[in-house]
């Protein structure tokens, strides 16, 4: 987005409770078109910083500007967007036309307009053949689709969900969150959505902003905040992560136990500022941990026993114990055919590999580090 002018700009925000703080000093840009989300645990401040940018609740300090327009003292009624909650918040007493078109009616909106604008959205959203019915006859995923039909009636510059899918089975959740991309893809509307489900974040989110404790703690696109975690805290919230308690070794390397690895630090050095000897965090995810052809003169080879096997549909998760690293314990995901061609079972000697350029070494001891069985 380098060069572009953000179209929502959050300055220094800060929002306290009495005496809690539940957002400290958040800064972030959001420019136009663009679809984030705010992923973090329950109480990490993401929709007080969501109630915030809509106005429901003021922030304490801080700035807030959409379009160019400084917003922070505004009302959400002055304020230019749609909102979809957690609940959907329809009327129930309303049919899904009614619901639809309160907003347009509020502002007075000609009939003839409104009509085809509701008309607009439900079809786009396949509800056209259930306007006539109320919410309570609707299913949980038709009753969202009303909900963001309503919030999307005024043609409103920012969309922001709260949690809108958390509320639905499996099954509808997946498929309701491809709908609403495509529809946000073919609207171009800006777009936020909080969620503190990482795999709506990954698949959703052009960017994604990672809180922690009313923090930011990282924001990039889904590759970037997957592959390459900016702290422990990232690399532990998405996605699994092997957490190996080691040393700072020379040239970069670390230890783990009596084994030497090579590390392969990206720009500036993760290692920055560790001196040998000092305690570091060696991450690596189960999928990047390689199996097939590695021998003990295979680079960072580690001899390991398999302990245990789990099956998990369509691949295996295994869990080692390196032989020469004391307690250190290394989830591996195994493929189907690896285990079936090389009948690979619990108790099994097995060597495997962490290859340098997927290994993070965070310059810190991490509570998580695994020290297992």
């Amino acid at each position: 987005m380098s060069g572009k002018d953000a179209y929502l700009k959050v300055e220094n925000l800060t929002k306290m409770f009495g005496e809690f703080t539940a957002l400290k000093n958040i800064s972030l840009e959001v420019f136009e078109g663009e679809f984030v989300c705010f992923l973090g645990p329950s109480g990490c401040g993401k929709t007080t910083l969501l109630r915030a940018i809509a106005g429901l609740d003021i922030q304490t300090r801080g700035r807030v500007e959409q379009g160019g327009k400084d917003i922070s003292g505004l009302p959400p009624s002055e304020r230019d967007f749609g909102i979809v909650f957690q609940s959907y918040a329809l009327f129930p007493n309303l049919t899904v036309n009614k619901n639809v078109a309160y907003g347009l009616e509020n502002r007075k909106t000609p009939k003839a307009d409104i009509d085809a604008r509701v008309a607009e959205l439900l079809e786009s959203v396949g509800l056209t053949d259930q306007s006539d019915k109320y919410p309570a006859q609707l299913s949980g995923g038709q009753q969202q689709r009303v909900a963001l039909s309503r919030a999307l009636a005024t043609k409103p510059g920012l969309l922001l969900l709260d949690e809108p899918l958390s509320a639905l089975d499996a099954k509808v959740r997946v498929h309701l969150r491809h709908e609403i991309k495509q529809l946000q893809l073919r609207l171009g509307i800006t777009t936020i959505m909080v969620t503190h489900d990482q795999e709506e974040a990954l698949t959703m989110a052009d960017r994604i902003v990672v809180m922690d404790e009313g923090e930011i703690e990282q924001i990039g696109t889904p590759e970037d905040i997957y592959s390459r975690p900016a702290n422990p805290f990232v690399a532990d919230f998405v996605g699994t992560m092997n957490f190996l308690a080691g040393t700072a070794g020379a040239n970069g390397g670390v230890r783990l136990g009596d084994i030497d690895l090579a590390t392969t630090n990206g720009p500036g050095g993760i290692m920055e500022g560790v001196e040998d000897g000092d305690a570091v965090t060696v991450c690596i995810r189960p999928e990047d941990v390689a199996t097939r052809g590695v021998t003990p003169d295979t680079a960072n080879a580690i001899p390991a026993v398999i302990k245990t096997l789990e099956f998990l549909g369509s691949f295996y998760r295994a869990t080692l114990r390196a032989r020469d690293t004391g307690k250190t314990a290394i989830r591996a995901d195994f493929s189907i055919n690896l285990v079936r061609d090389l009948e690979i079972t619990e108790g099994q000697d097995f060597t495997i590999a962490l290859p340098a350029d997927h290994i993070r070494v965070y310059g810190e001891a991490f509570a998580h580090a695994d020290d297992l069985i």
